[in-house]
């Protein structure tokens, strides 16, 4: 499964992405926000997450690319997955270089558009409470926060920690996220260009 956003491709990973992905993810400020990926993070940790695919294939589990007039750059990963509970959970990091520049929240918009094409009920999500950005990113694609914390695994950190937990409810009509203005667009793509 494949999709585009205005500056994203989104497709499924491939063996050859393995070192361009242990790149991108091999920060620890990025690892020690997810639940399963070990620091450090390698090559070896990339080809081995590759090697074992999504339990489910019917649910995106996409890199973003950053589509550019040259070769796409991996800007990050996005996902479904299904938990031991049966529930589906978005889960996606984005590359340090490309933090604030809105490309989680993209890449969240299209997932959303896809899980409702897919008609599932419901997503949640999950950010640990020292990482507020990524409650950010959930709040703006429409998740509410359930009020409650859960303590999740961390292999980063070694141990479990807090996590605020988020729903959304895809069967609720949908707010449409106002376009940004083509100067905007032009602005970001240059700075991008500059990076």
């Amino acid at each position: 499964m494949f999709a585009r956003t205005p500056r994203l491709l989104l497709r499924p990973p491939f063996a050859e992405d393995a070192q361009e992905i242990a790149a991108r993810i091999g920060d620890e400020g990025i690892v020690r926000n997810l639940a399963t990926a070990p620091w450090p993070y390698g090559v070896a940790d990339a080809e081995a997450w590759l090697a074992h695919p999504q339990a489910d294939p019917l649910l995106p589990n996409w890199l973003m690319l950053l589509r550019t007039g040259a070769t796409p750059r991996i800007v990050g990963a996005i996902g479904i997955h299904r938990r031991e509970d049966d529930s589906l959970e978005l889960g996606y990091w984005v590359a340090r270089r490309y933090w604030g520049l809105g490309f989680a929240t993209e890449a969240g918009r299209q997932i959303r558009r896809t899980a409702r094409a897919l008609d599932l009920p419901q997503l949640t999500a999950g950010h640990f409470v020292d990482n507020p950005a990524s409650g950010a990113v959930l709040r703006k694609l429409g998740f509410r926060p359930t009020g409650r914390i859960a303590m999740r695994h961390s292999l980063a950190r070694g141990g479990d920690v807090a996590c605020a937990l988020f729903e959304e409810d895809l069967d609720a009509p949908v707010a449409v996220p106002p376009r940004t203005g083509f100067a905007e667009d032009a602005r970001e793509d240059i700075r991008l260009k500059a990076a």
